[in-house]
C-alpha cells in the first residue's frame, strides 16, 4: 500500500512491517521472551539442583535397608530433616536480605554438597541423623534467595512468565530426579548421595560464575508505610505481623494442604478401593506429565485476568478434583480427577508467586519469601496428620471436607483480592517515590 505525497508515491508504514512470525515463535516470545540472562542462569541452576536432589527422597529406605534402622527411627530422622527445612527457610531469607542472594545461594549449595559426601560414607545412625538435620537446613536455605533474585532482575510485567518457568523447571527437575533416584538406588546408595553432591556443587559453580549479586543495598524502602510507626527496625517480624501478607500465606497454606492430599492421603484411599501401587504411580505420573507438557501454555491463559480471580478458580479446581474422590472407585475416575486438580495447581503457580513478590517491601523480599515458604512444611505436617485421622473417622466423607475447605479458600481469595491489590499499589507508589531521590544522588 502507498500514498501520494507531493506527487511522489511513498510506501506507507504498513509496507515496511515485517511479515507475521509463526505461531510457534509467538508462543515462545510470550512464554519466555524478554527475560534477562541472569534469570536464565538462575533457572538453569534451579533445574540442575532439582534434577540432582534425589538422595533425600530415599532417606527412609536407605536407613532401613542399608543401615539397619527401625521404621520408627527412620521416621524420626526424616522428621528431623523436615524440621531443619523449616529453620533453613527462615535462615535463608534473613541471610539473603543481609548478606546477599548470590552469597547465600553459593554458600548453601557448597555446604549441602559437603554434607552429602559425608552422608555417603557415614555409618553411625547418630551421625546420619545429625547430618540429615543439617541437610534439611541447607536444602531449604536457597529457596527464598532464588525467588528474591528473580524478583530483583525480572521487570514486573515479566514476572508472571518468570515464575511460571520457575515452577516448570522445578517439576521437570523433580521428574528427572525421581527416575534417576530409582536407578541409582538399585545400584548403590553411596552413588545416590555422591551424584546428588556433584549436582549440588555444579549449581553452586554455575551461580558463582554467572550470577551477579542482585541485592540493591541503597535507596530501597525498607518496610511498608504501615510499619513506619514502629520503633523496631524492619526485619523478619515485619513479615510475621503483616496482616495482608499473612492472610495470603494462610490461603497458600490451604492450597498446599489440598495439593498434598495426592501424596499423603490419596494412596490410602486408593488402597481401600483395591488399587495397588502401580495405579497410584500412574496417577502421579499423569500429573507430572501434564505439568511438564502444559505449564508453558499457562501465561497466555491467565495474563489478562486479575490474580485473585485466577487463584479463586485454581483453588476451586483443586477442591472439585479432590472432592470428587468421595465417589471414586476405579483408576479411570482417579485419573480424571487428577487432570482437574493438576490444572488447578498449574494455574495457581504464577499468580501465587507474583503476589508473594508484590507484597514484599524490596528490602525484605527474601524474609517475606521465607515466611511464605513456611506454609509448605506446615502443610506437609498437617495434611497427613489430620488427613489420616479424618479418613479413618469419616471415610469417603474426608474428600467432601477437603472440597469444602477448598471452596471456602476460593471465596476468601475473591474477598481478599481488592484489599490486597490496594496494598500492592501502595507499595509500588512508595517504591516510585524513592527512584527520583536515587537519580538525584547519582
Amino acid at each position: 500500500m502507498s500514498e501520494q505525497i507531493g506527487g511522489v508515491e511513498v510506501p506507507t508504514e504498513q509496507q515496511h512491517e515485517r511479515p507475521p512470525v509463526g505461531a510457534l515463535r509467538r508462543w515462545l516470545a510470550d512464554t519466555a521472551g524478554g527475560l534477562p540472562a541472569t534469570f536464565w542462569y538462575l533457572w538453569a541452576g534451579l533445574l540442575i539442583n532439582r534434577a540432582g536432589a534425589f538422595a533425600m527422597l530415599f532417606l527412609s529406605l536407605y536407613l532401613t535397608a542399608a543401615r539397619g534402622a527401625s521404621e520408627s527411627l527412620a521416621g524420626v530422622v526424616v522428621g528431623g530433616y523436615g524440621a531443619g527445612g523449616a529453620a533453613g527457610v527462615l535462615l535463608g531469607g534473613v541471610l539473603a536480605d543481609r548478606w546477599g542472594r548470590r552469597s547465600t545461594l553459593v554458600a548453601a549449595h557448597l555446604v549441602t554438597a559437603g554434607l552429602m559426601v559425608a552422608l555417603a560414607f557415614s555409618q553411625h545412625l547418630g551421625v546420619i541423623a545429625a547430618l540429615a538435620l543439617l541437610v534439611g537446613v541447607t536444602h531449604s536455605m536457597p529457596s527464598p534467595a532464588f525467588v528474591a533474585a528473580i524478583v530483583d532482575v525480572v521487570p514486573e510485567h515479566r514476572r508472571s512468565r518468570a515464575f511460571n518457568l520457575q515452577f516448570w523447571a522445578f517439576n521437570l527437575g523433580m521428574a528427572v530426579a525421581s527416575v534417576l533416584a530409582g536407578l541409582l538406588a538399585e545400584a548403590s546408595y553411596v552413588a545416590l548421595f555422591l551424584v546428588d553432591a556433584v549436582a549440588t556443587f555444579a549449581t553452586a559453580a554455575l551461580i558463582a560464575w554467572k550470577v551477579p549479586e542482585t541485592l540493591a543495598r541503597r535507596g530501597i524502602p525498607a518496610a511498608p508505610a504501615v510499619d513506619t510507626r514502629r520503633s523496631r527496625r524492619p526485619g523478619l517480624h515485619t513479615a510475621l505481623t503483616d496482616r495482608h501478607f499473612l492472610v495470603f500465606v494462610g490461603l497458600t497454606f490451604v492450597l498446599a494442604v489440598l495439593t498434598m492430599q495426592a501424596s499423603t492421603i490419596m494412596p490410602l484411599a486408593m488402597r481401600a478401593d483395591g488399587l495397588g501401587p502401580s495405579a497410584y504411580g500412574a496417577v502421579v505420573a499423569l500429573g507430572g506429565v501434564l505439568i511438564v507438557l502444559g505449564q508453558l501454555f499457562v501465561p497466555r491463559l491467565i495474563d489478562r485476568h486479575r490474580k485473585a480471580h485466577v487463584l479463586a478458580l485454581s483453588t476451586a479446581l483443586l477442591a472439585l478434583g479432590f472432592g470428587a474422590l468421595a465417589v471414586a472407585d476405579d483408576l479411570a475416575f482417579y485419573l480424571s480427577a487428577c487432570v482437574v486438580w493438576t490444572v488447578g495447581s498449574m494455574l495457581a503457580a504464577p499468580p501465587n508467586a507474583q503476589i508473594n513478590a508484590d507484597l514484599a517491601p524490596p528490602a525484605l523480599r527474601a524474609r517475606y519469601q521465607s515466611v511464605f515458604y513456611l506454609a509448605f512444611p506446615a502443610a506437609s505436617f498437617i495434611a497427613p496428620t489430620l488427613g489420616g485421622f479424618s479418613l479413618q473417622m469419616w471415610g469417603e466423607g474426608h474428600w467432601l471436607l477437603v472440597g469444602a475447605l477448598g471452596l471456602l479458600a476460593a471465596g476468601a481469595h475473591l474477598l481478599a483480592g481488592p484489599s490486597r491489590e490496594r496494598r500492592v499499589a501502595a507499595l509500588r507508589h512508595q517504591g516510585e517515590r524513592v527512584e527520583p531521590s536515587l537519580a538525584g544522588r547519582s
